[in-house]
């Protein structure tokens, strides 16, 4: 045997035992570790599988779960939302109780619904940073949302200002031209009494998206609306390629190409508007007061502060991902946060009404104003119990990177925790016999009192990390509902078919076939 082929097959005989060995311990001996520990302190759960065998119960679980999805669950209440969209941590928590734990691959999943250690984990966000995501969900979650460390402390001390009371006050002219936009082709279709049947989904969608590509790009708002085009394109394919089960390498491969492609085109987008901003700069016209001008005004003046130039905040990069955060963030979860209420006001008359009259005796006939918005009780009641009961995002997942104590419970590194909203949101220890009901009532005394323990409503997240567009995304629905509930009464249509899914956000899966009557 030469010598070449000897030293071949040596190594050979050393390497495969190592690569085994790391086998062995990734598919068993880890997962096993990390189960008995969970156990010994009490949790519950499945017992952990090899993926061939565990593959069978999970195929027979997303069967089911596609089956649940084609069905109507009806409006009555909010009873059958998380088993419909949230299967598996419910299927665990209902067998198991609270204090269990599910798989997602070889990694251990525990199930956090105890108020104090829900605030605990939110808080230390060293601890129990964000969880990374797979290649195609990586490329939604980028910009502040996924920074950690200084680079997050940086971005968000920069965008912060954006969300100052003072900026959102000078919002409110951009709110009212995008909702003059869209009701200008509602009242074109009305029929001759002033009523029509309308599925209202797209609209609020486009609504929202016309808001924020205004308040991202100001005088280049149409070019904006041209990148958030981009922007909804790429998301359309990471969705479809994450609810499909089974995908083949090849349509991997397939997907990648073209979200490749539209990151080109989007980075190019950017980059003409960035050009255009920065050359307006350097001939002393003054920053628009939009997101772009914020971001290019704090590099301008990183780059003034620095003689090396070498400590630039917002790179061009970073600029297309904070506008692409932006635009996810707020267009998805306001979107959803009008539609679900104009569904729930559609199932509730008393409350639409309730909403109208106090609408009224704020503004009358005067367009909506900044101190009147912080006024409006009934209707803030009424959000924050849709927000409740179809929070956008469903559920929270943090990483454990080491160990840390959580509460009672010793949490090993290589666990995640999940922090299932839904679950939480209608948890009868927390909220009351009542939980799955529709009671905006039960808001009249503000958050804080509407449910007992300190953090069981977390609709924009807690702690350090909360939603920084929160209060931005609460103005914008306020506004838009004033408008709404002034000009139209609404009811829902018999074509409605109540079917919550999971997009990015929480999303009626056949729209919002809705009965508009002009006021």
């Amino acid at each position: 045997m030469e010598l070449s082929s000897l030293i071949f097959f040596t190594l050979i005989l050393a390497v495969v035992p190592i690569w085994a060995l790391k086998k062995l311990n990734t598919l068993w001996l880890r997962p096993k570790r990390l189960e008995k520990l969970l156990r010994a302190q009490g949790l519950q759960g499945d017992p952990y599988k090899l993926p061939s065998i565990k593959n069978l119960k999970q195929l027979y679980m997303l069967k089911i779960q596609e089956e649940a999805k084609s069905k109507s669950i009806g409006l009555s209440n909010a009873s059958d939302v998380a088993p419909h969209v949230f299967l598996p941590t419910h299927h665990t928590v209902n067998k198991y109780g609270k204090k269990s734990f599910l798989w997602e691959g070889t990694t251990p999943e525990v199930v956090i619904t105890e108020p104090e250690q829900v605030k605990e984990v939110f808080s230390k966000i060293q601890d129990f940073p964000k969880p990374k995501s797979s290649p195609l969900i990586k490329l939604l979650r980028i910009g502040l949302a996924s920074y950690e460390g200084e680079k997050w402390a940086k971005h968000r001390k920069i965008i912060n200002p954006f969300f100052h009371s003072e900026k959102l006050k000078g919002m409110l002219p951009s709110f009212f031209q995008s909702y003059k936009d869209m009701v200008s082709k509602w009242e074109e279709m009305l029929s001759s009494d002033g009523r029509m049947e309308i599925d209202v989904w797209p609209s609020l969608q486009n609504l929202t998206c016309d808001i924020i590509s205004r308040i991202a790009f100001g005088s280049t708002y149409e070019e904006g609306t041209k990148i958030f085009e981009l922007l909804k394109k790429e998301a359309d394919i990471v969705i479809a390629t994450r609810h499909r089960h089974n995908t083949s390498w090849f349509i991997l491969t397939a997907t990648n190409r073209k979200i490749k492609k539209l990151e080109r085109e989007l980075q190019d987008a950017v980059g003409r508007i960035v050009k255009k901003r920065r050359e307006a700069m350097k001939n002393g016209e003054g920053t628009e007061d939009d997101l772009l001008g914020i971001l290019l005004e704090s590099n301008n003046n990183e780059h003034q502060g620095n003689e090396n130039n070498k400590a630039v905040v917002i790179t061009d990069q970073e600029v297309v991902n904070e506008c692409k955060h932006i635009y996810l963030a707020g267009q998805e979860t306001t979107s959803t946060l009008l539609v679900w209420t104009m569904i729930l006001l559609g199932k509730y008359p008393e409350w639409q009404t309730r909403a109208r009259e106090e609408v009224l005796q704020v503004f009358g006939d005067r367009d909506p104003d900044f101190d009147g918005l912080s006024r409006l009780k009934i209707v803030t009641m009424i959000l924050n119990e849709v927000l409740r009961l179809y929070s956008p995002a469903i559920y929270f997942k943090r990483d454990v990177r080491k160990d840390v104590k959580l509460g009672t419970l010793q949490l090993p590194a290589g666990v995640q925790v999940s922090l299932p909203i839904l679950l939480i949101h209608q948890d009868h220890d927390l909220w009351g016999d009542d939980a799955k009901e529709f009671r905006p009532e039960r808001f009249s005394e503000g958050i804080s009192k509407a449910a007992k323990g300190q953090v069981p409503f977390f609709a924009f997240s807690y702690g350090p990390r909360n939603c920084i567009g929160q209060n931005f995304a609460m103005l914008e629905a306020k506004m838009i509902f004033s408008l709404l509930l002034r000009n139209f009464s609404f009811e829902l249509s018999p074509a409605y078919v109540h079917l919550p899914t999971t997009m990015l956000t929480l999303q009626p899966k056949h729209g919002a076939h809705i009965i508009l009557q002009k006021l």
